[in-house]
């Protein structure tokens, strides 16, 4: 997969945008090729079921996911996953199970993560971008 110029979105970041952030949706409007793990839309969904209104919200969700590429696990995301968690457990630095499965996506596909989560700092090798 040719990654050059792509950006992997954190939920943090996707939310914002969704509820009308216009300085981030002209930071994404300016990467090449943006794209999102699955995860991040299951969590985009929950959001979106407990919602006001979910119908509107989901109806946002679909529309978004339009305008991105999103990424499927495979063999080699649940590697980085495994050696992920265990690397954390032996630095005594655990992040939660959904942000290991982002970050794992990010490191298989040597992505930069837009995030605003503080804890993916914790990750080693794992380039962030604070937007």
């Amino acid at each position: 997969m040719n990654t050059a110029g792509s950006v992997l979105l954190d939920t943090s970041v996707v939310v914002p945008h969704l509820r009308g952030d216009r300085a981030l949706a002209a930071r994404i409007a300016q990467v090449a090729s943006i794209r999102m793990p699955w995860v991040v839309l299951g969590e985009l969904r929950f959001g979106a079921r407990r919602a006001v209104r979910p119908e509107e919200a989901l109806a946002h969700v679909r529309t978004f996911l339009r305008t991105v590429a999103l990424l499927l696990p495979d063999e080699g995301t649940a590697e980085h996953y495994g050696d992920l968690k265990a690397e954390l457990a032996r630095l005594g630095k655990p992040i939660p199970d959904n942000d290991l499965w982002i970050a794992a996506m990010a490191r298989q596909y040597d992505l930069p993560l837009a995030t605003r989560g503080a804890h993916f700092a914790q990750v080693p090798r794992l380039q962030t971008l604070a937007w």
